[in-house]
């Protein structure tokens, strides 16, 4: 039978063991896919985008490539390569952070 000094001891045990069950991890949102509108060719994967107005020189080049390519989608015609921005998450990152600070100036 169970006396309430052998509950009282066993209960800090319990809530340790259940505090250490794991739940699978959440699935990664998937991103809307945006409307057609009207693009620009992106910058060739190589090739080293204009200087922007912020200081990006500890970054990648491919985050770079995606802030210019974000940047001018925030004021003219979208500009993204499609297959790097669903590959490449530095090139994804740039171009979100590009085309939100953009879009605020």
């Amino acid at each position: 039978m169970f006396t309430l000094p052998r509950l009282v001891a066993g209960l800090p045990l319990v809530l340790l063991v259940a505090g250490c069950a794991t739940t699978a991890p959440a699935p990664e949102p998937r991103a809307p896919t945006p409307p057609a509108v009207p693009s620009a060719p992106p910058l060739p994967r190589t090739a080293e985008p204009p200087p922007p107005p912020v200081n990006l020189s500890g970054f990648p080049l491919p985050y770079r490539q995606g802030y210019a390519d974000g940047c001018a989608s925030a004021t003219g015609p979208q500009r993204r390569d499609a297959q790097r921005y669903g590959q490449d998450a530095n090139y994804r990152t740039g171009w979100l952070d590009g085309a939100s600070l953009c879009k605020k100036r």
